[in-house]
């Protein structure tokens, strides 16, 4: 028996986007069911938003969202948590740093560490905080 952790992450009314870019960075398949498809429709501006979301790729990635609607509480936050995507390889790394990138605010750069290889962190333009790095060898 095995057990993942996936990050779930919530948003009011912009899981869709946030979905797609991320689709976009990290490759993989959206499925995203709509407030609308599930007849749980309590706002009808709220209809298309996505009760249930995720992108998940062949290559292990895989983030869940929704949009929390508007009669149950919301706080975007200030990095209440942190999704950290670790590679074995440099190259990987930092094309997925690039595409991240794009519309973030950098909070460290993407360069070598003390404890990595590559380690950078950045909040992408939905709030999110991200950390990449590169797995340190194991010298145990």
């Amino acid at each position: 028996m095995s057990v993942t952790t996936t990050t779930h992450l919530n948003f009011r009314g912009d899981a869709r986007p946030a979905l797609d870019h991320y689709r976009s960075v990290f490759g993989g398949r959206v499925t995203a069911v709509t407030y609308k498809d599930t007849g749980d429709v309590r706002n009808e501006g709220e209809a298309d938003w996505v009760m249930w979301g995720e992108v998940r790729g062949d290559n292990g990635f895989h983030v869940m969202a929704y949009d929390v609607p508007s009669h149950l509480p919301w706080d975007r936050g200030r990095s209440p948590f942190f999704v950290s995507v670790r590679g074995d390889g440099t190259d990987e790394i930092s094309a997925l740093w690039q595409k991240l990138a794009e519309g973030s605010t950098v909070v460290q750069p993407l360069g070598p560490s003390p404890w990595a290889p590559l380690y950078g962190m950045l909040t992408d333009r939905f709030g999110v905080t991200w950390v990449l790095d590169v797995a340190a060898p194991y010298n145990g």
